[in-house]
C-alpha cells in the first residue's frame, strides 16, 4: 500500500516534460520528441494506406482512406458548400495528428506520453489553427471584407468580436489539454490502484476519449473557418 501511495505522489512528476538535448538555444524536451514520434507514425500509416491507389477502390486500405476523406469533405460542405472541399487537407491533418498524439500512451515505451497532455502543445496547435483560419478569411474576403466581419451582425459588436477572436486560442487549447491531462491522470491512478480489474475498460475509454477530443478540436476549427469566411 505504501508503494502505491508513493507512486501516486509522483504522478505529476511523470506528467512533467523532461529536457532531452539542445539544438542551439532551443531546448528539446520529451514533449517535442513524442510529437516527432507521432508524426513519424502518422507519415508511415498514411504512406502505407495510400500506396498503389486506383481510380476505383480495390482494397480495404483505399476504401478506408476514401471514407476518411469523404467524411471531412462532408463536414466542410455542410458549412461552406462545395468550395469547402479545398480545406479538407487542413481539417483532415489536424484531426489525424491530434488523434495520433492522443493515442500515443497505448504504445508501451517508457516515457512515451500524449503530447496533448502538455499545454505548450495544445496552445501551439490552437494559435496556429486560429492564425491559419484568419489568413484564409482574409484571402477569401479581402482586407475590407475580413475586417467588416468583426462588426457583424451589428457594429456595436466589434469590441466583443475582437475579444472573442483573441480568446479562441486559449479556449481551444485549454479544452483539449484539460480533457487529455485529466484523462491521463485518472487512468494512471486507476492502473496503480486496481491494476488487474481496470486496464481493458479504461483503455477502451481512452480510445473513445482520444477520438472525441480530436473530433471536437476539428469541428471547432470548421466552425471558426466558416465564421471567418462567411461572417457571423
Amino acid at each position: 500500500m505504501e508503494e502505491k501511495v508513493r507512486a501516486l505522489s509522483k504522478i505529476m512528476e511523470k506528467m512533467t516534460p523532461e529536457p532531452v538535448f539542445n539544438i542551439g538555444p532551443v531546448l528539446i524536451d520529451t514533449t517535442i520528441i513524442n510529437q516527432w514520434i507521432a508524426m513519424f507514425l502518422l507519415f508511415g500509416l498514411i504512406f502505407w494506406i495510400t500506396r498503389g491507389l486506383k481510380s476505383r477502390p480495390e482494397g480495404k486500405r483505399q476504401v478506408i482512406a476514401e471514407l476518411i476523406v469523404e467524411s471531412f469533405q462532408g463536414l466542410l460542405e455542410t458549412n461552406l458548400g462545395k468550395k469547402g472541399r479545398k480545406y479538407t487537407s487542413l481539417v483532415g491533418t489536424l484531426f489525424l495528428f491530434i488523434l495520433t498524439m492522443n493515442l500515443l500512451w497505448f504504445i508501451p515505451i517508457p516515457g512515451l506520453m500524449p503530447p496533448t497532455t502538455d499545454l505548450s502543445t495544445t496552445f501551439g496547435l490552437a494559435i496556429t489553427t486560429i492564425i491559419t483560419v484568419n489568413i484564409i478569411g482574409l484571402l477569401n474576403n479581402g482586407l475590407k471584407g475580413y475586417l467588416h466581419h468583426f462588426a457583424e451582425p451589428f457594429p456595436v459588436m466589434l469590441p466583443l468580436n475582437v475579444v472573442e477572436e483573441a480568446v479562441k486560442p486559449v479556449s481551444l487549447s485549454l479544452r483539449l489539454f484539460g480533457n487529455m491531462f485529466g484523462e491521463k491522470v485518472a487512468v494512471t491512478i486507476l492502473f496503480l490502484m486496481l491494476p488487474l480489474l481496470i486496464p481493458v475498460p479504461v483503455m477502451l475509454l481512452g480510445v473513445l476519449m482520444g477520438v472525441v477530443q480530436a473530433f471536437v478540436f476539428t469541428l471547432l476549427t470548421v466552425t471558426y473557418l466558416t465564421t471567418s469566411i462567411k461572417g457571423h
